[in-house]
């Protein structure tokens, strides 16, 4: 095989490939005498005057020559100036090997769950838990604690119906999902559970108008331990219990869900390294032998939070079967669940879309085991 060759030429155009330059000899031979084509050969090559000669009279060995040009080496063919020509074109015109790079580490590409966690947009989006007879229990939220009805619906295939209350629309408030299962019109609600906390304006106003629709008032207004703020508890139908904390207007009235903890310390640990949520204060009341943490996504005055209670001793909790779970709204259900898991949570429901519709979701339960959904949807599509 011929290589390409570049020769230096005092044009500008472009250097011919050693084919090209020996056709062009040959094409001379039949005009261009074989003296004058040969004497520069002769010089650059050592080829004394008795071999011109032969090789001018014998034209079938010059012809021999040419055709055999490919197997004599350059540097006694071109000579050694063009040789080493072509040694640098070679170089030039070999594939270069690419340098090599570092494989990126997937460590360093892959955002670290955990620290993910802190940068996710969430919100605490609504509490589910089950009641024995809706519309009385609708009709107690809405005429004494001021909530209003979002919405409800009937799935009589599975036989059960839910309805959502709360102080303002479901994409920008924490509300409340009553669940109501065909039959059932009693639950154990358990030691676990607390309470929920609602803000108002005037604390012995709302006791007043919960006694005159019959309500039951399981605390008298007075002080929080430990604190200025007015406070008080009643009880709906089903016996769930709910504080009433006299604030100013909030964005947020229903403001809070107290559940019980085995190991304060582990509780916190997890909801604000798996879930993100900051720890807002923590008391302790070694006199009445508790203590608490506030855990939520902002202020407490502007957001619904999270209160964890930890009695002194007491490890275990019955958790009944009336509260379900909160429902936490995320960017990324699948980042949520590898960071629930790298803390120690329990994921039942593995992330991903729900039957029938694109909603994404994954469950889990906490090292107490209480539940939570995390959901990248529309807020309503997460129970």
């Amino acid at each position: 095989m011929l290589r390409t060759m570049a020769l230096p030429s005092s044009s500008s155009s472009p250097p011919l490939s050693v084919s090209t330059q020996m056709k062009q000899h040959i094409k001379q031979d039949s005009f261009r005498p074989h003296s004058l084509k040969f004497s520069s050969m002769q010089k650059e090559n050592n080829i004394n005057d008795d071999n011109v000669a032969s090789f001018n009279q014998n034209p079938s060995r010059r012809l021999a020559l040419l055709k055999l040009g490919a197997a004599i080496p350059e540097s006694h063919l071109l000579g050694v100036r063009a040789s080493k020509l072509l040694s640098a074109d070679e170089n030039m015109m070999r594939p270069r090997t690419p340098p090599k790079m570092a494989p990126v580490s997937t460590a360093v590409a892959e955002e670290n769950p955990l620290e993910w966690v802190n940068k996710d947009k969430r919100r605490m989006l609504h509490v589910v838990y089950r009641v024995g007879d809706l519309e009385k229990t609708i009709k107690f939220y809405t005429e004494c604690l001021g909530m209003k009805l979002l919405r409800k619906r009937d799935i009589p295939e599975e036989r059960y119906t839910n309805a959502f209350l709360g102080y303002g629309p479901e994409d920008s408030h924490f509300t409340v999902e009553l669940t109501y299962n065909y039959g059932v019109d009693k639950y154990n609600i358990g030691t676990g559970f607390g309470h929920f906390g609602i803000a108002v304006e005037d604390v012995a106003k709302t006791v007043n108008l919960v006694k005159a629709k019959g309500g039951k008032v399981t605390s008298e207004p007075g002080l929080v331990e430990g604190g200025s703020t007015m406070s008080a508890f009643v009880e709906d139908p089903d016996g769930y219990k709910f504080e009433l904390l006299e604030r100013g207007l909030t964005p947020e009235p229903l403001c809070q869900v107290m559940l019980r903890v085995g190991d304060l310390d582990h509780a916190v640990n997890f909801y604000n390294k798996a879930f993100g949520m900051q720890l807002l204060q923590r008391r302790d009341f070694p006199e009445s032998k508790y203590a608490v943490a506030i855990m939520g996504y902002g202020p407490e005055d502007k957001n619904a939070v999270l209160e964890l209670t930890y009695n002194y001793g007491v490890t275990e909790y019955d958790k009944g079967n009336g509260y379900a779970q909160i429902a936490i709204g995320t960017d990324d259900v699948y980042k949520s669940a590898k960071a629930i898991e790298l803390c120690g949570g329990s994921i039942i429901r593995e992330p991903g879309p729900l039957p029938g519709i694109n909603t994404k979701i994954t469950a889990c339960l906490d090292p107490d085991g209480w539940k939570s959904i995390i959901g990248k949807c529309r807020r309503k599509d997460i129970r």
